[in-house]
């Protein structure tokens, strides 16, 4: 099967990099992509959402925020803000973070909330959740 270059970009770090990759399916501005090799070239903004990439030794899950993606027929580069690998994601950390995202919403009125920075950050909080493989995200919603 043929295989294409794929690097995952935050500022911090390269959060991803195989020349193995089968596959790659995103959330984009557009709704879900999956890419494999020989893609027409494109350049697309991407939602918070999940980041699953197949290569040769499996499938790697990230959870990752807002950014853009680079895709040629033989490479695939993924710059986000932040990415976290399903296995580096603290659960108990996810898990407080949407609760406080909900509470900051349930009295938006009283306290001057920023109402989309906490639907941000509960949107990202349930990302995180539901990347995570140690969870299923119907218990999270």
């Amino acid at each position: 099967m043929a295989t294409m270059n794929v690097s995952i970009v935050t500022p911090e770090r390269v959060a991803y990099e195989s020349d193995d990759v089968e596959i790659i399916n995103v959330r984009t501005i557009d709704g879900n992509r999956g890419i494999m090799p020989n893609h027409e070239p494109l350049i697309t903004g991407l939602n918070i959402g999940i980041i699953r990439v197949k290569d040769g030794s499996g499938e790697d899950i990230f959870s990752a925020t807002q950014g853009y993606m680079e895709v040629k027929p033989d490479e695939v580069t993924v710059l986000v803000g932040s990415a976290e690998h399903s296995e580096e994601i603290d659960v108990d950390r996810a898990l407080a973070a949407k609760e406080e995202a909900e509470e900051r919403l349930e009295k938006k009125h009283e306290d001057h909330i920023d109402e989309r920075q906490a639907e941000i950050a509960l949107e990202k909080a349930l990302n995180r959740l539901q990347a995570s493989k140690h969870h299923d995200f119907d218990q999270f919603e």
